[in-house]
């Protein structure tokens, strides 16, 4: 079988397998956070140990769209020169940066904080 047709649905139907109507039609009601003003978030930046002692930077408690997300994340790994992701609501920077990321967030307009770890 090609790709074309294993791929015609491309959405993920979150756990839909089968149904009975011929009728019926999925409704995917995906809603996207809206965004929260700079000065509104208040964001946490951790230090977190992952497995085989790998420290990350992580910013938590962001509010918005996966798409500002992601751009925070590029704009923050490119100041600390590093790695990461942005994902689940969470920017992952490689290696402990939390005063490069704190001075940005701040810079930017963030209500943030150092916690944790």
């Amino acid at each position: 079988m090609s790709k074309q047709k294993r791929n015609k649905n491309p959405k993920p139907q979150s756990g839909f397998v089968f149904s009975t109507n011929p009728d019926f039609e999925f409704d995917n009601n995906e809603v996207e956070e809206e965004n929260l003003p700079n000065n509104e978030q208040d964001l946490r930046v951790w230090l977190e140990r992952k497995g085989g002692n790998k420290i990350t930077t992580v910013i938590k408690n962001f509010i918005g769209t996966t798409e500002d997300l992601k751009d925070l994340g590029k704009t923050l790994k490119s100041i600390c020169g590093t790695g990461g992701t942005a994902k689940n609501g969470e920017i992952i920077i490689q290696g402990d940066h939390r005063d490069k990321v704190l001075n940005q967030l701040v810079k930017v307009g963030f209500k943030a904080k150092k916690s944790g770890g």
